[in-house]
């Protein structure tokens, strides 16, 4: 497998995805009483004028009790406008949200909540792409969150930069 593939644990260990939501099975029934959220959110930033740095963020949140999470990053290129890089990071949370979600299939996992972060909101240059990005998250039978509540790409994705 591929380097670029591996998500870095929390503590420093390199995953393949298949290890990752045993991880998160594994954190959930530590505590089976408890409501669970698995999350995915990406960020980026831009590093030379079409180059950019996209963090990934897959977070398992114990409701009111801590999380986890698991992190890869990727270097791109070709992102001319903000547009082209935001909706990059909407592709890439869907693409490792469908990836992730096959592999719970089959699995006992506890129940859990799955949503999808976008680092956009009703206030920035982002905002008049919200529409189009919920549907097309929501198009792909996932929930959506925006900022402020999209902390998965707004803060976690983002600390890994």
């Amino acid at each position: 497998m591929r380097e670029e593939n591996l998500f870095n644990s929390y503590n420093g260990i390199k995953l393949k995805p298949v290890q990752v939501v045993e991880q998160i099975i594994s954190f959930m029934r530590e505590d089976p009483n408890r409501h669970y959220k698995v999350i995915i959110g990406t960020d980026s930033e831009l590093y030379e004028k079409t180059q950019a740095d996209f963090v990934t963020a897959v977070v398992v949140r114990r409701i009111g009790n801590g999380g986890r999470y698991f992190w890869r990053r990727e270097e791109l290129g070709g992102f001319h406008t903000l547009r082209d890089r935001i909706l990059k990071e909407v592709l890439l949370s869907l693409d490792i949200a469908k990836s992730i979600i096959v592999l719970f299939r089959g699995t006992d996992a506890p129940l859990f909540d799955f949503e999808i972060h976008v680092d956009i909101g009703s206030v920035g240059e982002t905002k008049k792409m919200i529409q189009e990005l919920v549907g097309i998250i929501r198009g792909n039978n996932f929930e959506v969150r925006t900022k402020p509540e999209s902390y998965a790409a707004s803060s976690i994705a983002d600390r890994c930069i």
